[in-house]
């Protein structure tokens, strides 16, 4: 039978590369199949990033701008256009990445979700007593918040004792505010105004004389000849410095603000946000702030029953869209939990909720290592639903470490061999038995096993923890040996984070490295974080008989135009700023005259644009070679020294962190998924860096959910059973081999599955 004839437009099912030069890409050409699910692996560097999110993505994104008017693309960032030849069949693309959901505090999973707009429309209806509109429960409109907090549900308050030292006197220097200090002009003004004896000790103060010191509005007073205007200490603060945004401030301004100022939920509708007539509404005995206060879980229940058929299409929306949190592990959050609150994880599932009840199809989703946070246990449920958008005819391409994930691919990309610039090549495209044959890096990995440690080392102590109760934890004993490599595990929200960082970084010795952002500006790099400018400045200095300062971009070398940063930012008001190439230094950052000092031949723009591997070769020995072995043991080679911190990742920063307080002498270090970002490969390279820490003398813990991490333990601390209220107890203690060989945990079937017991 004659097979009919193949339609134009069913030709353009791959999205053509050619030619990608992008950071490190060595002009790549790829072709990648539409509606299916594209898995991109590669170490850290390779290239992945680059070409997904810098290149495919970027493009598409840029594309799609330039179909709107000219008057609209004005007020839009103008974005460049990726070094590539030629991409060809792009669809519409949507990143789904783990950019934090902004710091606002009026934005919380129900607002990011539409589930709490959904849900004030089903008070508006049915809450009894009748209170008005929508806009009635909402505690970001007038209408709804409580006034008293204006819908944040805290108010703000100033610690007396981070502010004053009640058992000094004024010209003892009692107020410990920053630009308070003795024979300052706020300092004059203070003991000018003749309110106080500046030499009585501020315990010793009447009430009134207190009262005036700290809250006096601003008022005029008469002294001899002069007049002065006094406001009391607190309410000149608060003029001061809580009015100002945070970022702006200097540093010893802000850790000072940090200090003193503390939130306190508000009286007035008890942590609620809303005004008393929204909280009077209810339904099932339920006002709208309690329902956002319960568990996901429990709420997707709540909701299914209620059966008003006047708002049953919209409360069908509602309940698909609390499964689905449910679904994909976020059961154990609440409507009502900040945004900002939430992990990389946490967000980009948060976010790809979203896009699940789109109605679009033919897009091209756009992850970047979804699994990040996720139990073994959990992953599957991703996987589920990475499956589930490809189904709906979308072209699904994921950036991924994780085996699991790997394995559901329909087509696999592997970027490398090695990071920088020994990366940027395709080294395989095809599908994942052909990844498992090919003799790539990854290939080899993909059913790589560490295996159980034996003999495990014995603890040369304890470190209890007692009671602990934060968030969902159910008043928890547990002793954490000391002298071992400790993992502590369990399911997505079972109380990892709550016990560990909830009881251990008060402890003296106790070093906690994280992924949550370094404070730096866009000036902060590797090389000025770690330190290792100082020696790398003096170093030119030397060799040029100049001094030190001109190599600094933020001192005397900084090119004037873009004040040393390299790139000009344009703030865009209601978009993200875009930031163009600074044209008088080209992105070198330094003026000419800088530029012309060379040490070895290299000037410092260009040794700023090495690698760490290239910088290891560069110093042969000293101070700035110790940094550089450090940063090079975590994994970090392929970083350049000059690249922003702001473009880091969560695992990058965390490696960044630990390489700095190797330095340090500690005693007992906790990490939070060393294993973000990281392949397969350059897991044992990690294991290797947590052994030699632990035979130094120091005390490890590692909340993981690596199974290679947990597999090569001294001792396994697993919470659970599950998240949210369904968790939050210890639900195993012991050896990885005990787990394996009588644990019946969601860990344990998991990790004897991976050891092959």
């Amino acid at each position: 039978m004659e097979q009919p004839a193949r339609n134009a437009a069913d030709n353009h099912d791959v999205i053509e590369v050619r030619g990608a030069r992008e950071n490190n890409l060595t002009g790549v050409s790829v072709d990648i199949p539409k509606r299916r699910l594209t898995v991109f692996t590669g170490v850290s560097g390779s290239g992945k990033s680059s070409l997904v999110f810098g290149t495919i993505a970027a493009e598409s994104q840029r594309l799609i701008n330039e179909t709107y008017s000219a008057f609209l693309q004005s007020f839009m960032p103008s974005l460049s256009r990726p070094d590539v030849d030629a991409l060809r069949n792009l669809s519409a693309a949507i990143v789904v990445d783990q950019e934090r959901m902004g710091a606002n505090s009026r934005s919380t999973v129900g607002t990011a979700t539409d589930a709490y707009a959904m849900l004030r429309i089903v008070f508006s209806r049915l809450g009894q007593p009748h209170v008005g509109p929508a806009g009635a429960f909402s505690f970001n409109l007038a209408e709804g918040m409580c006034p008293t907090c204006e819908g944040l549900g805290r108010v703000s308050d100033l610690d007396v004792h981070a502010m004053v030292d009640v058992e000094r006197s004024l010209n003892d220097g009692a107020i410990l505010v920053p630009n308070f200090a003795v024979d300052s002009w706020y300092w004059q003004t203070i003991v000018g105004s003749g309110l106080f004896d500046p030499d009585a000790k501020l315990q010793d103060y009447t009430p009134q004389q207190w009262q005036d010191f700290l809250h006096k509005p601003a008022t005029k007073i008469k002294m001899g000849s002069n007049n002065w205007t006094y406001e009391g200490l607190a309410v000149k603060v608060r003029r001061l410095y809580l009015a100002k945004d945070r970022e702006s401030m200097q540093p010893h301004i802000r850790a000072f603000v940090d200090r003193a100022v503390t939130f306190t939920t508000c009286a007035d509708c008890g942590g609620a946000r809303l005004n008393p007539a929204a909280l009077s509404s209810r339904i099932a005995g339920h006002n709208i702030a309690e329902c956002s206060a319960m568990q996901i879980s429990d709420l997707a229940e709540f909701i299914r029953a209620v059966d008003d058929p006047s708002v049953a299409p919209l409360v069908a929306t509602l309940r698909e869209t609390l499964d689905s949190l449910v679904e994909i592990g976020l059961g154990y959050l609440s409507l009502d939990r900040e945004s900002a609150t939430l992990s990389g994880g946490e967000a980009q599932r948060v976010k790809m909720v979203r896009h699940l009840g789109s109605s679009l199809s033919d897009v091209t989703y756009v992850f970047d290592e979804p699994t990040v946070g996720l139990h073994p246990h959990d992953i599957a449920r991703m996987n589920d639903l990475l499956l589930r958008l490809r189904d709906k005819g979308n072209t699904v391409l994921v950036v991924e470490h994780k085996p699991e994930t790997i394995a559901i691919a329909d087509h696999v990309v592997d970027l490398g061999p090695g990071a920088g610039s020994a990366g940027g090549r395709i080294c395989y495209t095809g599908d994942v038995a052909g990844l498992r044959r090919s003799d790539t890096l990854t290939g080899r990995h993909l059913d790589h096993r560490v295996i159980l440690r034996d003999p495990v080392r014995r603890p040369t102590g304890q470190l209890p923890i007692r009671g602990a109760d934060l968030h969902n934890l159910r008043d928890v004993d547990v002793d954490i040996p000391l002298g071992v490599l400790t993992v502590v595990t369990g399911v997505a929200g079972s109380g990892k984070s709550s016990l560990i960082h909830g009881s251990l970084p008060r402890r003296g010795g106790v070093v906690v490295v994280d992924q949550s952002p370094i404070r730096g500006s866009r000036r902060s790099n590797p090389a000025t974080y770690t330190g290792l400018l100082d020696p790398i400045r003096t170093a030119f200095a030397k060799a040029n008989g100049v001094k030190a300062a001109l190599f600094s971009a933020n001192s005397e070398g900084a090119c004037p135009t873009c004040k040393g940063i390299g790139l000009v930012y344009t703030d865009l008001a209601m978009m993200a700023g875009v930031a163009s190439v600074c044209e008088s230094c080209e992105g070198r950052r330094y003026t000419d005259e800088v530029l012309t000092y060379t040490l070895r031949g290299k000037n410092i723009s260009e040794v700023l644009a090495m690698s760490v591997t290239e910088a290891r070769e560069f110093f042969p020995g000293g101070q700035a070679r110790a940094v550089l072995d450090r940063l090079a043991d975590v994994g970090l080679g392929y970083l350049s020294l000059g690249q922003p911190l702001t473009t880091l990742s969560g695992g990058e920063r965390q490696r960044l962190k630990l390489a700095i307080r190797m330095a340090e002498k500690s005693s007992t270090y906790v990490l939070d998924e060393p294993t973000t970002g990281l392949h397969l490969a350059d897991v044992d390279q990690l294991l290797a860096l947590l052994d030699r820490l632990v035979d130094d003398g120091n005390t490890v813990i590692v909340i993981e959910h690596h199974q290679a991490v947990m597999a090569h333990a001294d001792w396994i601390i697993d919470l659970g059973p599950g998240a949210g209220h369904d968790g939050g107890r210890i639900v195993f203690t012991g050896t990885p081999a005990e787990l394996v060989a009588q644990g019946d945990t969601l860990t344990a079937r998991h990790l004897r599955e991976y050891v092959g017991r």
